[in-house]
Formats: C-alpha cells, sequence, structure tokens
C-alpha cells in the first residue's frame, strides 16, 4: 500500500496533480485545497494518501494531513459514498464546517454538495455522528438561525460552498440580523474593504 508520497509537482489538473517521485510519476487525485496550497509544477510536495483498488484499477487520492486521510476513509465507510463523492465532500466543507453540519444534523449542508443528494446527506450524518473526530478542533460552533439560507442564497449566486461558509463566518454574531442583512454583509465580504 501506497500511504506516503513525497516529491514534486509534475503538473495539475482538475482535482489531482502528479508527483514526480525518483523519476516516476504518480496521479494523485486531491480536494481543491490541496491544488490551492500546492500552488503550480516544479514544487515539492508530501501527500498522505489512501490508495482505492478496484477490480481493474488503482487509484491513489492524497491529502496534506494524516487526520484528512482518517477523515476520507471514514467517508468511504457510509454506504453509497465512493472516492469521487468523498472527494467532492471533502473539496466543498472544511473539517470544522463537516463537524458543525454533522453536530447540528444540518443534512442541507452537504446536500449542496454536487453529487450528494438529500437521503446520502442523512446517512452521512448518520454514520458520521458518533465516530467524526473532534479532539483539538474544539467545541463545534452552533449554527445561527438562517445560516442555512445565507449559504443557499450565496450559493445559488455562482458562489462555491466554501466562499459561502467563509463569508458567513466573517459576520458579526452579537446580534441577530434578517437573513437578507446576512445575504448583503456577505456580499460586501466578497467585496472587500471599501476605500
Amino acid at each position: 500500500m501506497i500511504s506516503r508520497l513525497s516529491g514534486t509537482v509534475w503538473s495539475l489538473g482538475e482535482r489531482s496533480l502528479v508527483v514526480r517521485v525518483g523519476g516516476v510519476g504518480f496521479q494523485v487525485h486531491v480536494p481543491d485545497s490541496v491544488l490551492a496550497e500546492v500552488g503550480e509544477p516544479g514544487r515539492p510536495v508530501e501527500l498522505f494518501t489512501h490508495l482505492h483498488v478496484r477490480e481493474s484499477e488503482l487509484t491513489l487520492y492524497g491529502f496534506l494531513t494524516p487526520e484528512d486521510v482518517a477523515l476520507f476513509r471514514l467517508l468511504l465507510s457510509v454506504s453509497g459514498v465512493g472516492p469521487k463523492m468523498a472527494l467532492s465532500v471533502l473539496s466543498n466543507n472544511s473539517l470544522e464546517t463537516l463537524q458543525q453540519a454533522v453536530a447540528q444534523e444540518e443534512a442541507g449542508l452537504l446536500a449542496r454538495v454536487p453529487g450528494v443528494g438529500p437521503k446520502t446527506a442523512k446517512a452521512i450524518i448518520f454514520h458520521l455522528k458518533d465516530r467524526l473526530p473532534t479532539a483539538g478542533h474544539g467545541p463545534v460552533a452552533p449554527l445561527h438561525e438562517g445560516d442555512a439560507e445565507v449559504i443557499a442564497a450565496l450559493t445559488g449566486l455562482g458562489f462555491s460552498l466554501v466562499e459561502a461558509q467563509t463569508a458567513l463566518q466573517s459576520l458579526p454574531r452579537d446580534r441577530e440580523l434578517p437573513v437578507e442583512e446576512q445575504v448583503r454583509l456577505a456580499l460586501s465580504y466578497f467585496a472587500g474593504p471599501q476605500p
């Protein structure tokens, strides 16, 4: 089993990269966060990997930390979740967001991931409820009223789920705001600081 690769980035693709190790190129499928971290070809990279074995192919999936590999494997243990769907879930959600969705039983957050329907989202939450690691990540922040609606509005406007979640985290939480106001503030987050 290939559990770790250390080499240089040879090329980048859509949710994949080729890592050159001693003259051999290994194609590794990765979440978007890994592609963003790696940057460009020629840079050194170290990935923790999961080798997925099927009848006619061997596929490598790579992550930056052993915890991410463990989470990927945990997602694979959910009935109906294959490696592509698990990778999509990890590309569209941070560990903290996944913890929050599971703890609050917010299937709607997971159902927004491409390829994940409401039934699969509920299965993921049910399966991960007592298995998702929380050590070292502090308490899971509770969802505020209207958070799901704000995320739905932002993703409906074309922002990715990760972008919507990041904007949501930037909102003030000291007072309750109507959903429309939260969306307006989230959009101003994307616009950046005003001169």
